[in-house]
């Protein structure tokens, strides 16, 4: 039995702001077959393109966006970083940054980390897609600071959300990779010769870094691996698997 049902799960860091709207996707309530059952709303997949294009509606009108206002980009696991100023599909960002009403950021995980930040004064927000790869290149505190020198962000107007990802006692990695992360994000497992690393804290702590306080950051409670009945996992479902979807956004005051 499945711990979760609906579309999406919506953060509570944010849930006091009212014209706010940020959500990530779950793998329910799609009409995509095995293995990219059953909202698959991944782009970039072996899925049939209806399927998504179905599934991207149902998870969009679930959340009342509109699905002709939002921005995406064709990650590549770098730390550039798009000043979104209108919508569309864009190529080789893994962070979008704006602060136009009505237009949505999204990022495309399934094992990476999806980070999604609201500057509630300037009214600018960022969603921010973070494998190891883009932590390890601060991605995160780099788009922190990208929101500094373009809207007048103060991180202390931040809140922010650390959502599913692959928990650590799931990702496995190298020497290589490991030598990368501070002690405090990686342990060294005996029986598996690898060290693990946790996603979710490495980024936390360059929220933190930047300014933003502890009691302003949400944290997932679930993990793409552990809980994969509920959420699409690359590593765990060999790379054949759907995508979920972050989104960030916030509506015109009337």
């Amino acid at each position: 039995m499945s711990a979760l049902a609906s579309s999406f799960i919506a953060p509570p860091v944010f849930e006091f702001f009212q014209q706010l709207i940020a959500a990530e996707s779950t793998r329910h309530g799609g009409i995509s077959p095995f293995p990219f059952a059953s909202l698959n709303v991944g782009l970039n997949t072996a899925d049939s393109p209806e399927n998504v294009q179905e599934n991207r509606r149902r998870f969009f009108a679930d959340l009342g966006i509109d699905e002709s206002r939002i921005a995406s980009s064709h990650q590549v696991h770098g730390d550039r970083i798009l000043t979104v100023t209108e919508p569309g599909r864009f190529e080789g960002y893994d962070a979008l940054i704006t602060k136009l009403p009505n237009l949505f950021l999204t990022v495309t995980v399934a094992d990476c980390t999806p980070i999604l930040i609201y500057d509630a004064r300037q009214q600018a927000v960022a969603a921010i897609h973070a494998g190891w790869r883009g932590t390890t290149a601060r991605i995160v505190a780099k788009t922190v600071q990208a929101m500094q020198t373009q809207f007048g962000t103060q991180p202390a107007d931040c809140h922010a959300y650390v959502g599913t990802c692959i928990d650590q006692c799931s990702f496995e990695v190298g020497n290589e990779v490991a030598d990368q992360f501070d002690d405090v994000h990686k342990q060294f497992d005996p029986g598996r010769q690898k060290f693990m690393i946790d996603l979710k804290a490495a980024n936390v702590a360059q929220l933190v870094q930047t300014g933003i306080t502890h009691t302003q950051i949400g944290i997932s409670p679930y993990s793409t691996v552990l809980n994969n009945a509920d959420f699409f996992s690359y590593r765990s479902e060999n790379g054949n698997t759907g995508r979920m979807l972050a989104v960030i956004g916030f509506q015109a005051i009337d």
